[in-house]
């Protein structure tokens, strides 16, 4: 655990100092620690426990940020568009993934990841699936890749939403629904300015908000064994997971006005330095070697979900604004 919080925070101070994407650079410097998870070290019990355990408590607080406050300055239209923005991209990515010769598991990772919010969300949703021998290879390159196309989006979008001719409003709406990770969204809202950064953070909470119903259908389609056609192998996932029930529970305190702004903002740094270990530990237990053979579909689809999320998103708001 000590080596996961250690690779944790030399990502984020690389990310403090140089720009680099926190979670992209642990998971890069977890996968050269792959060593420490072989079979018979001494750290291969902490980094599971960091991996699964941390994992979901970092997901568990993130539901502290969330609250029904956050809905009203957006207008009922702006926040049906979000959510169908969720929605039509997880549909989007199962029908892909048979043009991509990929499976229902990571159609609905990489799609998940993309439709809500990035790496926190693959981690979540990865929690749920059946396990298989490839479970943390494809974890890993789903944060990889989201945690990348989300860097580029920071970059790229904030110029498109203004060749767009959007306005704050729709600029925030813009970026906060289309860009993976929060942290790249509120680098990309604020660089247009603080309304639109505003905005746009409101509108990816909103996509967080997102995790638990989705985590919950999913977990249902899966003890159905509607998606392969036969119940999954093995001990199947439970109904709700713990970790979402505990998310819901703080998105619904906070919205009661019963967590003090002070709690909510510990939770959100509690929640980032979780999921950061977490990450860092999925990059020590998965070998690059193995990493590497998702193959070429596995990142065009990613890159896919990527592109309608935002052909969905620019399309609506053009629609509605």
């Amino acid at each position: 655990m000590a080596v996961a919080l250690l690779v944790a925070v030399s990502a984020q101070f690389l990310s403090e100092h140089y720009g680099a994407p926190a979670m992209l650079m642990a998971l890069l410097m977890g996968l050269a620690l792959n060593f420490l998870a072989e079979k018979g070290t001494r750290t291969a019990a902490g980094v599971e426990y960091s991996a699964r355990t941390v994992l979901r408590m970092g997901v568990a607080l993130l539901g502290a940020r969330i609250s029904v406050d956050m809905l009203t300055d957006l207008g009922g239209a702006m926040i049906m568009l979000v959510i169908g923005g969720v929605v039509a991209t997880i549909l989007f990515g199962l029908i892909a993934a048979r043009l991509f010769g990929r499976g229902w598991r990571m159609a609905l990772l990489s799609g998940g990841a993309v439709a809500i919010c990035g790496a926190s969300a693959a981690m979540a949703i990865a929690a749920v699936l059946p396990k298989t021998d490839k479970s943390e290879r494809n974890l890993a390159f789903t944060v990889m890749a989201v945690t990348v196309l989300s860097t580029v989006a920071m970059i790229a979008y904030p110029p498109l939403s203004s060749w767009f001719g959007f306005g704050p409003l729709e600029s925030g709406v813009f970026l906060g629904g289309t860009i993976h990770d929060v942290a790249q969204v509120v680098g990309a809202g604020f660089s247009v300015g603080p309304e639109v950064g505003e905005t746009a953070t409101v509108v990816k909470l909103i996509r967080v908000s997102m995790l638990a119903p989705v985590v919950l259908v999913f977990s249902l389609v899966i003890r159905a064994g509607k998606l392969d056609g036969d119940a999954p192998e093995g001990k199947r996932p439970p109904l709700l997971p713990s970790f979402v029930i505990w998310f819901m529970v703080f998105a619904a305190l906070n919205s009661f006005g019963l967590v003090p702004e002070s709690v909510s903002t510990l939770a959100g740094h509690l929640s980032r330095w979780a999921l950061l270990a977490a990450i860092a530990a999925v990059g020590i237990k998965t070998s690059l070697v193995r990493m590497l053979e998702v193959g070429g579909s596995a990142i065009g689809l990613v890159v896919a979900n990527t592109i309608f999320l935002a052909f969905f998103i620019v399309v609506g708001v053009h629609l509605i604004g």
